[in-house]
């Protein structure tokens, strides 16, 4: 892709999908004014509502535009933000259409105030781009989209071609191809976290309703054949009837090929001694999903829980709501990236900029300790650029 640009992704797509090498790389805006002939007004709507949610949470996660704090008299540190200068988000498609991880994904990056945003996503057999995706886009107000997906679509963003710019971050969930190109391009550009196959743990108790506890450990697995779904409770009698609902609700599933794999491969119903052997088990796994529905303090189990990337309480807070329209973001770490971070966020999309202010009197009181561990360290520039000053004050 670096030294054939727009060429390999032509080539690509002609060879595998017999799409003519002459078709465009962007998306026009005609294609966008079609998109909305094509989607039902009922799904804009909740797209539309969806966004207000997810731009609301996400303006709540925004910290001060500059905070200052005087650590001794005359010495002052704080920090300011600025917007990353161009991002791209990577939209998934190839199994299906995803206009949620196109608000979930461009909506932090609006709020933050990110100057340039591209969308790059898997075209269809006919090289259209689903037109629930560019209606979702839209309704964001992000213009500059391409229909190329998978590792193509990664080291495009990365790197630049004729067509499409490099930008400085490249974020959003996708399949193992995106997954590993997203690992490889992370030396050249910025990622976010790997975020895909998906993953749910439900810790739940014997209150709680194995039907329920059965349809959101499936609306999880049926993402892809990788996806893991696993279920926590004390109960026997729980388990035995989560694994009786599993086994019926996904044979009657439009989706029952992809759930016969991921539940064969990697679906567990464990029993626990305790709630605490459950949340241990949580800790260490770090799952993208957790789910809560126990007749405890949920307070008292969230101060337990150090690693997962989202976290839902409560039987009518399933993982699926807030894949849509809660507010908080889908985009999630998973293979244990949940140790080390949580959700997409506006963070992602800024830079954090130390700022720092010293007063003459601010500065005689520091001088010499900071000369003193310059000297120590063989740095001499150092102590002369501090030193200078500080014999200048004393003659003043």
């Amino acid at each position: 892709m670096k030294r054939r640009g727009d060429l390999a992704i032509r080539e690509f797509y002609e060879k595998f999908y017999k799409i003519p090498a002459s078709t465009q790389i962007r998306v026009s805006r005609e294609e966008f004014e079609k998109a909305y002939e094509e989607v039902p007004s009922k799904l804009v709507e909740s797209l539309e509502r969806a966004k207000e949610n997810i731009e609301h949470f996400h303006r709540e996660q925004l910290p001060k535009k500059l905070w200052m704090c005087e650590v001794e008299p005359g010495v002052y540190v704080g920090q300011t933000w600025k917007p990353i200068d161009s991002v791209g988000v990577y939209i998934p498609g190839g199994k299906a259409p995803y206009p949620s991880t196109a608000l979930m994904t461009t909506i932090p990056a609006k709020v933050v105030g990110v100057p340039k945003i591209i969308a790059c996503t898997p075209p269809s057999r006919g090289y259209n781009v689903n037109p629930s995706i560019l209606v979702a886009l839209d309704i964001v107000g992000v213009k500059e989209v391409y229909r190329v997906g998978g590792a193509h679509a990664i080291a495009a963003m990365a790197y630049g071609t004729e067509t499409i710019p490099r930008v400085e971050k490249i974020v959003g969930p996708g399949g193992i191809w995106a997954s590993v190109a997203k690992l490889i391009v992370q030396c050249d550009v910025a990622i976010d976290f790997i975020a895909g196959p998906t993953e749910i743990i439900i810790i739940a108790d014997e209150t709680a309703n194995p039907k329920l506890i059965a349809l959101d450990l499936l609306a999880q697995a049926e993402h892809d054949q990788y996806a893991s779904a696993i279920l926590l409770t004390p109960s026997r009698k729980v388990a035995l009837k989560v694994k009786e609902f599993m086994e019926n609700l996904a044979s009657k599933s439009p989706r029952r090929e992809i759930l016969t794999k991921s539940l064969t491969n990697n679906c567990l119903i464990l029993i626990v001694k305790d709630l605490d052997e459950a949340i241990e088990f949580t800790n260490e796994y770090a799952p993208e999903h957790l789910e809560v529905i126990v007749n405890t303090d949920s307070e008292v189990v969230l101060s337990k829980i150090k690693n997962a990337g989202s976290i839902s309480i409560g039987t009518y807070t399933p993982a699926a709501l807030g894949d849509y329209v809660v507010g908080t973001n889908h985009v999630l770490p998973t293979s244990g990236w949940a140790r080390r971070r949580g959700g997409l966020g506006v963070l992602d999309y800024m830079k954090i900029i130390d700022v720092q202010y010293v007063t003459p009197q601010g500065f005689k009181r520091i001088a010499g300790d900071a000369i003193t561990i310059a000297d120590f360290e063989g740095f001499f520039g150092h102590a002369l650029s501090i030193g200078e000053r500080l014999r200048e004050l004393s003659r003043g």
